[in-house]
Order: structure tokens, then C-alpha cells, then sequence
């Protein structure tokens, strides 16, 4: 948003908004759509690498739940983010609204996190 001269609430509000329209249909849909794909053969391998890896980062969500969810959303590191996290919280059997609120406070907080730093130091710099 920086670089198209945005402000930094238009830019929040549009990397919030993005973040959150894929969530529900993952939350909802992911389990049934791999067991559709594992069913016919479709990806099994993309599928397996997928459930293996967002399971191998899920320990401390399964424990923590919401703070957890909340927090791997919201730290922005490779690997972690909305998608992953509400992959996660399907494999988990997370309620779909703690999870729901659990994900949108952590884009919430990765928004404010990276929006702060970018417009901070282009603003310091430039």
C-alpha cells in the first residue's frame, strides 16, 4: 500500500479484509475437499506434505488454542500466517468461531506489525 501512496488505515483495512475473505471457506470446506481429492487421486502427495507440515507446526495451537491460533497468525514468519493457521485449526476440530476470532486478531496483529514497520522506516528513510 506504501508504494501506491495509500495511507496506512486504507492499506490496513485492504490487508485485513484480503486476509479474512479466504478464512471461513477453509475453516468450512479444507477436510472435505482433501478427503474428495484423496478419495480420487488427485494431489494425495500436495495433500499429505500439506496436512504433514501444518500438522508438525500444530502443537503449541493444539495446546494454547486460541492464544496460540491467535499468535502463530499474527507473528509474521515465513510459513505461518491465515491460511495456514485455519488449515491448522480445521485438522484440529477448532470451533469454528474461536477459530474465526483467534485468526482475525492475528491477521489484526501481523497487519499492525508489518504495516508499522513498513510505513515507519520508508517514512524514516524517505
Amino acid at each position: 500500500g506504501y508504494l501506491y501512496g495509500f495511507s496506512l488505515t486504507k492499506t490496513l483495512i485492504i490487508t485485513i479484509f484480503a486476509n479474512l475473505v479466504p478464512i471461513p471457506f477453509i475453516l468450512l470446506f479444507i477436510k472435505q475437499i482433501f478427503k474428495f481429492m484423496e478419495k480420487h487421486n488427485i494431489l494425495t502427495s500436495v495433500i499429505s506434505k500439506l496436512k504433514n507440515r501444518a500438522m508438525g507446526k500444530s502443537h503449541r495451537i493444539e495446546t494454547l488454542e486460541f492464544w496460540g491460533l491467535m499468535f502463530y497468525v499474527g507473528i509474521p514468519l515465513p510459513g505461518t500466517g491465515a491460511w495456514t493457521g485455519a488449515l491448522i485449526a480445521s485438522l484440529l476440530n477448532i470451533e469454528f468461531k474461536k477459530a474465526m476470532i483467534s485468526i482475525f486478531c492475528g491477521i489484526l496483529m501481523a497487519a499492525v506489525i508489518m504495516s508499522l514497520g513498513v510505513y515507519g522506516v520508508f517514512h524514516f528513510v524517505f
